[in-house]
């Protein structure tokens, strides 16, 4: 059985989603919660706030479905006409969103990384999975990273279209591109 490269990324992209999915509704939850306290909550005196952090996290879960969206679609599509769509542009984008994930998940855990001591409340348990799941994107974040980093260094596909579906040994020609099977056709020897 031969390792498809495409089919992992799109596999770990998908996850990546997955993780900024929850942390966004997560998120959500936890602003309306602050922004309506109950009558009588002890939590900031009973008065409405919202916590920087969590907006944050709430920007980097949209930007990330965002990018990974369209990273899903530029490697099933195969498409190579922007500028973005290269491996280049993917690494300049997740180092981004990387940044974004590292700053918010480590506010995130140096205030709310204890919170055993009150995991009978909701809102605390809240906080905890917001913690946990930003952990579990920034390892998909890092780990679509690192194959991409692994892929370019591996093949010098540094500005190649970053479906990685091409043919080396065909770099002059026109289109290099082939079907999932990566059939190779022989290089002339001019």
């Amino acid at each position: 059985m031969a390792f498809d490269l495409p089919t992992l990324r799109i596999v770990s992209y998908a996850i990546l989603v997955l993780f900024s999915l929850i942390v966004f509704g997560l998120t959500i939850g936890r602003l309306n919660y602050t922004n309506n306290l109950p009558r009588g909550d002890t939590l900031n005196g009973g008065k409405d706030f919202y916590d920087p952090d969590i907006v944050e996290l709430l920007v980097t879960t949209m930007i990330s479905m965002a990018w990974a969206g369209f990273v899903i679609r530029t490697i099933h599509r195969r498409v190579e006409d922007n500028l973005v769509s290269t491996f280049r542009g993917e690494l300049i984008g997740l180092f981004v969103i990387w940044m974004f994930w590292i700053v918010g998940t480590s506010i995130a855990t140096t205030q709310w990384g204890s919170l055993g001591f009150c995991a009978r409340f909701e809102a605390c348990r809240v906080l905890s999975a917001i913690v946990a799941f930003s952990w579990l994107a920034w390892i998909m974040v890092t780990f679509n990273f690192g194959v991409s980093l692994t892929f370019i260094l591996a093949n010098g596909a540094m500005l190649e279209p970053l479906h990685g579906q091409w043919v080396p040994q065909q770099r002059d020609s026109e289109s290099q591109y082939t079907e999932r099977t990566r059939q190779s056709r022989p290089v002339s020897a001019a």
